[in-house]
């Protein structure tokens, strides 16, 4: 199935907010070779703890993948966020104009 025919969606995850813990998070997906087609991630508790959104493709590997960042001890809680596509949307629209002119 091609990419741009999958669900996309977004997963969040809640960890803890140090050096090192995007490059554990996104070495899962590089390992599978599972293309994330967005981050956007913020401290939040204080600086304590990070929410990490990520815009993914659905397919039939995300169940593991889910397993996978809960064994990680970084990551506090994952949940499947299937209606917070548009935070992405808009993210795109406030930058996308400005990459058409960039040359």
């Amino acid at each position: 199935m091609k990419p741009s025919a999958l669900k996309r969606i977004v997963l969040e995850l809640t960890v803890n907010n140090h050096p090192g813990v995007m490059s554990h998070v996104v070495g899962l997906f590089s390992r599978r070779a599972y293309n994330v087609e967005g981050i956007l991630g913020l401290p939040v508790a204080g600086g304590d703890i990070s929410r990490i959104w990520l815009l993914i493709n659905e397919d039939e590997r995300l169940p593991q993948m889910i397993k996978q960042f809960e064994k990680l001890h970084d990551v506090k809680r994952v949940a499947q966020r299937p209606g917070e596509r548009e935070l992405f949307d808009q993210l795109e629209a406030l930058v996308s104009p400005g990459i058409c002119n960039e040359k």
